[in-house]
């Protein structure tokens, strides 16, 4: 047909929906662009008909990464035909992969006004909706979708992180079974009630779903993250170190498994390699606070502590409701001999969270360091009331009431002290309380 009549319309056009269906996309769009550019010089220019080119050149384009282009098609397509359900829900599919996330609600509203029962456009404004903040409304339509289309996974699965992220764990969990049951393969609803059972403290069976998850998706980099973090919290510090491993192979830009590896190796006493994985995760994510916080934590540990008090300026910089970055600058200066400053520090992390026992604690090991005995005992009374098992407070406070008179009162704190330094398997410390306590009793 082409060879006998070039200036042909219809053929370059049905010649372009083959050619797409065959995954050539570059020649479909060439074939498109060759009718449309026919169908505009012709007589009938705007011809209802070639709604639908425009549309499937905008679809070509978007999929090869252009949306800007394909929103210009869909736009010369609603012109010809503005009754096309499918060219506003793609439209909207291509703002918001652009971030513009009204303007993909409008067009999924318009979809949905031409074809109420359109489940893709209810699902497709259910995830703009839970982007913005807007769960409930979310929910409302993954329920409309699911209502047109029982057997959706997708819907099921976004319905579970919006009721999960509203603390309805246990019907998030039940939506993900559900997604499931429709599609065993589905490796993000296995990641997602894995996260949902940790959020409910069941750690044992997170890891099962993550081991899930990637089974069937190995190149799932943050179900190796997650089940890092639980196995790190499980005390297993190495297994966690190479799950973070995996997690960067796969993305070597991920801060967060740069940040959490540096957790783990700091907690095995690695701080030096900790310090340099918290520097990788900053030069990717400057705004992560909390890496300059723990950062600041390990340079403190390694005595470094001006440059500990530089990083805790930075993590309050990011965040100045930070009560452990307040808590720690206040105890790189009580170790600098700044008792003062750290009060201020201590003070300030307080006010933020009155109910850190450590906080009270170290004030009150600052007031004392000053010959304020009274305000360290003061202290010392409201870290208990927090955790009455703080065997360390207890003995402080024993040796206090000691300095001031109250041989009773010391006894019986450091009788405590001791008690709970024997539970703890800290030896040294309950000799050393019991030694004190027999000095006492000699007296």
């Amino acid at each position: 047909m082409l060879a006998i009549n070039p200036q042909y319309v219809k053929p370059y056009y049905n010649r372009g929906i083959v050619k797409l269906a065959l995954g050539d996309n570059q020649g479909a769009i060439a074939d498109y662009n060759r009718a449309i550019f026919l169908q505009e010089r012709s007589a009938n220019a705007i011809n209802p008909q070639f709604a639908d080119a425009y549309y499937n050149r905008g679809s070509v384009k978007s999929a090869l990464g252009n949306k800007q282009g394909a929103i210009a098609d869909y736009n010369r397509s609603i012109a010809i035909n503005p009754q096309l359900a499918d060219v506003y829900y793609n439209r909207g599919n291509a703002k918001l992969a652009l971030g513009n996330n009204q303007g993909a609600i409008s067009d999924y509203n318009l979809a949905i006004k031409i074809n109420p029962n359109y489940a893709e456009a209810y699902h497709n404004r259910g995830v703009v909706k839970s982007e913005l903040g807007n769960k409930q409304g979310a929910i409302s339509d993954y329920d409309r979708a699911l209502a047109i289309d029982p057997k959706d996974a997708d819907a099921y699965n976004n319905r579970g992180i919006a009721k999960s992220d509203l603390g309805n764990k246990q019907e998030a969990i039940s939506d993900f079974d559900r997604a499931l049951a429709i599609n065993p393969q589905y490796a993000d609803a296995y990641y997602n009630r894995g996260t949902t059972k940790l959020d409910m403290g069941n750690k044992q069976e997170a890891i099962s779903d993550y081991d899930r998850a990637l089974a069937i998706n190995s190149q799932l980099g943050k179900a190796y993250l997650n089940r890092g973090l639980v196995k790190s919290d499980l005390g297993n510090k190495q297994e966690a170190i190479s799950d973070y491993d995996r997690a960067l192979a796969i993305n070597p830009e991920f801060a967060m498994a740069y940040y959490n590896r540096g957790n783990a190796k700091s907690d095995l006493g690695n701080k030096q390699e900790a310090i340099s994985d918290y520097d990788r995760a900053l030069a990717i994510n400057p705004q992560l606070g909390k890496a300059y916080l723990n950062r600041g934590n390990a340079k403190l540990a390694m005595g470094n502590k001006q440059e500990a008090i530089g990083d805790y300026d930075r993590a309050l910089a990011i965040d100045p409701k930070d009560a452990d970055a307040y808590y720690n600058r206040g105890n790189a200066k009580l170790a600098m001999g700044n008792k003062q400053e750290a009060i201020r520090d201590f003070d300030r992390a307080l006010a933020i969270n009155p109910q850190l026992a450590d906080v009270y604690y170290n004030r009150g090991n600052a007031k004392l360091a000053l010959g304020n005995n009274q305000g360290a005992i003061a202290d010392y009374n409201l870290a208990i009331k927090i955790n009455p098992n703080y065997a360390d407070v207890y003995y402080n406070r024993g040796l206090v009431k000691s300095e001031l008179g109250d041989k009773q009162g010391a006894i019986a704190d450091l009788s405590k002290g001791a008690e709970l330094f024997r539970q703890q398997g800290r030896m040294d410390n309950y000799q050393k309380a019991m030694s004190i306590i027999a000095q006492l009793k000699g007296r």
